[in-house]
């Protein structure tokens, strides 16, 4: 059986960062090739890169959101991309701005079907959501690491609310403890 710990995927990497200095989105966006600004569907430029691919969420205030990255090198190596794309306009940013990474989303597998139901009792209520008629998944909260996982009945988990790869790793081995303690876990 595959060690759930080895089954982990991180699947998206979101970072944030600024340019100190507000920006003209229109021109912007006329400027910079392969820019989407519609103001009346999304208040941001969205600027997509390929290599890493990822997408930058660019506002009038000079903040920058990433998304999309699978990497928290992927997120720097996009966002140095829009770094450049935006200096080629005339616009100045500082040599290396701060990127923070805010949420780190991952996927595992534990290798067997789960009864949420009986998890959601073994657990206990005040770290559970679980209303099948209205999401399939269970959401569990943990306390340390400080993330939500959501476990599925196939066996599949997603970890989110991390900042550090570290962080679904440790989830992983909490949530296979717990289980395994409960006897919901081979």
């Amino acid at each position: 059986m595959a060690v759930p710990k080895d089954t982990l995927a991180i699947e998206n990497v979101v970072a944030s960062t600024g340019i100190g200095q507000e920006l003209d989105l229109q021109s912007v966006a006329m400027d910079l090739e392969g820019a989407d600004y519609d103001p009346e569907q999304f208040p941001g430029l969205v600027y997509r890169t390929v290599d890493p691919k990822s997408a930058a969420l660019i506002f009038r205030s000079g903040k920058i959101v990433c998304t999309g990255a699978n990497s928290i090198a992927a997120v720097h190596e996009s966002l140095e991309t829009v770094f450049e794309r935006l200096r080629d306009l005339s616009i100045p940013i500082d040599d290396d701005p701060e990127i923070t990474v805010q949420n780190i989303v991952t996927s595992a597998d534990l290798g067997e079907t789960l009864n949420l139901n009986a998890i959601a009792i073994g657990l206990g209520l005040e770290h559970i959501e679980y209303e099948p008629e209205q999401f399939p998944g269970l959401v569990y909260r943990l306390d340390e690491p400080d993330v939500v996982a959501l476990l599925f009945g196939s066996g599949k988990l997603v970890v989110t609310g991390g900042t550090d790869p570290d962080d679904a790793a440790a989830a992983v081995d909490v949530i296979v403890d717990r289980l395994g303690d409960l006897g919901l876990l081979g």
